[in-house]
């Protein structure tokens, strides 16, 4: 029989299939290092959620105080802290803020691969594996989220290793090892962001698959273990927080415990109070762009997967009923942003893997990821010879951001030109991957550089303590953590929830203790709605962030009237040493 058995079949083919996609694999692994890691350590943390979690961690580091994290000296309520202990570990492990602020999101982008690719060699074999990495790769809000320090991607690795836990225990299983790992994964999730549960979006799908006999049956006992390990898990934090919180002799640690529990999860999703959206938000202004080019797919994804559910194809079915159920659940909180769908772009990968190959076949498939490389390039392109020929617009918007990026636009508008020549649209699915791995490249290189001195204000913060001297205080009241995280004096803030009026009579009590000493940092526009203020001694710092500021010495405050209690007052514990970042 060995003389006539397919050549696929011997052991030595086996061999050498097996020695190819190990290497394959390696090789899908360093480029996805390559694509995600580089331009780490070239740029500062950019507003809006970076400059934050990196203040959290570097004052877990100062103070010790790990458990109830906290910005500029006052307690952060809004999310749990795992993120941020991971941001503090790098920091700490590097001895940088630029080294390790970006190092979480990378590891959790590169371990969320692992976790697809693996899963789909399991299920459909090593070449569909490597599609399903590449596919992942190519997708714009995987990549934009693992090159930005935001909680999210963390979110992501732990609710994809959630499915993938529980996804081993359905389809390939009894896997009871996979199933607990899972709910670990979840809980993990939780103490990273509250909605660490969505893997149990999986759970009615299969139930109807474990009632055919398509998938490996629930016990109500094993259901009731792994919510008790998902619990165990949160737990871990959850429980010294609360004790702490509750027997200490802290006010705001106890409201800490109040809004972390109670206004951050449930009144946070049923009754938002910011990022309010109509329930369509997700379908029309987010999955077209976030989905991309995966979203190109779905005129011949979706009858393939009415066909294979007809067929009852638990292995495609499963994740897709993840991806759906993900998206109702978000879809029905008014309070909505458009990162918040991040974790099903895994499962996506997942319902779409066997389907690849025969999709990217397609002729109107390649030609669609071509006409959308050439809108790109050509909007770059376009908009690029414009501002070098110096239309008035965009010079001047170049002028007010302080960013020339004519030469990067009109290079990646030239290179959409060449691989369209060169492929022609009959390969646009190839063009427009290849475009997109430059267009990371140029922009965690090129675009870091032109763009970290506008939206970091590291040069305008040391240009202060050159006029102030390093021993003056800085107050900041409406401040933006950006400013606070790169202050180089000893600084204090207002409270962040407070009103803004009731921060500056605070400003004006605090800097009327010592003017000489004390200077204060704000918005040109916020300072001109108090005429007490005299701003021919403030010097104009320029614009920065989008806003222009003033810098405004105390003895400027002379007819200001102030109120020691409108505010409470929160000395940074970050800018005490200077020598830091």
């Amino acid at each position: 029989m060995s003389e006539i058995r397919p050549v696929m079949h011997r052991p030595g083919y086996l061999r050498h299939l097996n020695h190819s996609y190990r290497w394959a694999w390696l090789g899908l692994m360093l480029f996805a290092l390559v694509l995600l890691g580089l331009g780490i350590g070239l740029r500062d943390p950019w507003p809006a959620d970076e400059p934050r979690f990196a203040l959290n961690a570097l004052e877990m580091l100062k103070t010790g105080q790990f458990w109830f994290p906290h910005r500029g000296g006052e307690p952060y309520p809004d999310k749990p802290p795992l993120f941020m202990w991971a941001s503090a570990l790098s920091i700490a492990i590097t001895g940088s803020v630029r080294l390790g602020f970006l190092l979480p999101s990378l590891f959790a982008a590169l371990g969320t691969l692992v976790l697809v690719v693996d899963l789909t060699r399991r299920l459909y074999g090593q070449r569909i594996a490597l599609l399903s990495g590449l596919a992942l790769l190519a997708t714009l809000q995987f990549v934009l989220q693992a090159k930005a320090a935001q909680i999210d991607m963390l979110l992501t690795f732990f609710t994809t290793l959630g499915a993938y836990g529980l996804l081993r225990h359905a389809l390939l299983g009894p896997a009871r090892r996979w199933w607990f790992i899972g709910f670990a994964a979840m809980g993990f999730g939780v103490i990273t962001k509250g909605v660490g549960f969505l893997p149990l979006s999986l759970l009615p799908a299969w139930l109807w698959f474990a009632w055919r006999g398509q998938a490996t049956k629930i016990t109500w006992k094993a259901l009731g273990l792994g919510l008790a390990v998902l619990l165990a898990v949160v737990a871990l934090w959850a429980l010294p927080m609360i004790l702490v919180a509750t027997f200490g002799n802290d006010p705001r640690l106890a409201a800490y415990r109040d809004n972390i529990l109670f206004k951050q999860t449930g009144e946070r999703y049923a009754d938002s109070w910011h990022h309010l959206k109509p329930w369509y938000y997700y379908l029309v202004e987010v999955l077209p762009w976030a989905w991309m080019p995966l979203v190109l797919a779905l005129p011949w994804a979706i009858p393939a997967w009415w066909r294979r559910a007809r067929r009852g194809d638990a292995r495609l079915l499963l994740p897709l009923s993840g991806v759906i159920l993900i998206l109702v659940f978000f879809s029905l909180s008014p309070g909505k942003r458009g990162v918040y769908v991040l974790p099903t772009i895994p499962l996506l990968v997942l319902a779409l893997a066997p389907l690849l190959p025969g999709i990217l076949g397609r002729r109107v498939f390649n030609w669609l990821g071509a006409g959308v490389l050439t809108l790109l390039g050509g909007v770059l392109l376009v908009a690029g010879l414009l501002g070098a020929l110096g239309l008035p617009a965009l010079s001047k918007l170049a002028e007010r951001h302080d960013i020339v990026p004519w030469a990067w636009w009109i290079l990646l508008g030239i290179t959409a030109a060449g691989l369209l020549a060169w492929l022609r649209p009959r390969r646009g699915m190839l063009a427009l991957p290849l475009w997109l791995a430059l267009f990371w490249i140029t922009w965690s290189t090129w675009g870091y550089v032109l763009q970290n001195g506008t939206r970091s204000p590291r040069r305008m913060m040391q240009e202060i303590v050159s006029v102030t001297g390093d021993d003056a205080w800085l107050a900041l009241p409406s401040f933006d953590e950006e400013f606070l995280l790169q202050s180089r004096q000893p600084s204090v803030h207002f409270g962040d929830k407070t009103p803004v009026n009731d921060q500056f009579k605070r400003a004006f009590n605090w800097l009327g203790g010592a003017p000489r000493q004390r200077w204060m940092l704000t918005e040109q526009r916020r300072a001109d709605d108090y005429p007490c203020i005299d701003l021919t001694q403030a010097r104009d710092m320029g614009h920065q962030n989008s806003n222009d500021w003033w810098l405004i010495p105390g003895s400027a405050m002379v007819g200001c009237k102030g109120d020691e209690n409108a505010a409470p007052l929160f000395i940074a514990p970050t800018t005490l040493n200077t020598a830091k970042q």
